[in-house]
């Protein structure tokens, strides 16, 4: 019976330990790969850098390791947020449209971030993605710019680029922002280790803080 007893415990043990370590990073963002030549892989340190900060300044458990997912992959479902940037082209094909949409319209979040030149190549596919939706500027009082961190005047400026005005872009779904398209302010440059851009600190942190913004709404809205 000793031994019954034992073997109990240990099994019990063993399943708290399991337990245990499938909920300490119990949340999960993912870089999409996506096809056309773009650099999807651009900013590597970004959001190992926004994951450390969100999970030290806002209390979130998410994995210090983002995964990478394509856009017609199943596993695309196993993450709440996922992270879209580059320069150059993006393409969709029927099969990562049918995948995507089901994804954003199932709970699912696409954070695309310019990262200088990606504009006119991805908003074809966005109409791939939504036919009858128009991407729709984003006002300063969007729970985005509010759910910690405050952006009265909306999306910070963190690089230069064109020296256009920071904007940001959204596909709304049943009063749930499915998509964000951010121009003009390169958040991930802000996200990057600070020796690769030579972001001042105080705008780096700006970009850091409208990052977790983004997390907690995503999140929160699960």
């Amino acid at each position: 019976m000793n031994t019954e007893f034992s073997k109990m415990t240990k099994f019990l043990s063993f399943l708290l330990l399991v337990f245990g370590m499938s909920t300490l990073w119990g949340q999960e963002i993912a870089v999409l790969k996506y096809e056309g030549g773009g650099d999807w892989y651009a900013n590597p340190t970004a959001l190992p850098n926004l994951i450390a900060f969100a999970n030290s300044e806002i209390g979130t458990r998410i994995n210090p390791d983002p995964a990478t997912v394509t856009p017609s992959s199943p596993d695309l479902f196993d993450y709440p947020f996922v992270h879209m940037t580059g320069h150059g082209n993006v393409f969709f094909s029927g099969e990562d449209v049918d995948n995507l949409r089901a994804y954003l319209l199932s709970g699912g979040f696409l954070h695309i971030d310019d990262n200088y030149g990606m504009i006119e190549y991805i908003r074809p596919e966005i109409r791939k993605l939504f036919p009858d939706e128009e991407l729709k500027e984003l006002p300063g009082d969007h729970p985005i710019f509010n759910a910690h961190f405050k952006f009265p005047k909306g999306l910070p400026k963190i690089h230069e680029h064109d020296g256009l005005p920071p904007q940001a872009f959204g596909i709304t779904v049943n009063d749930r922002l499915v998509l964000l398209f951010t121009y003009e302010t390169d958040l991930g440059n802000g996200w990057e280790n600070p020796e690769i851009h030579n972001n001042p600190p105080e705008v780096r942190i700006k970009a850091l803080q409208m990052g977790a913004n983004l997390i907690k709404y995503v999140f929160e809205a699960l």
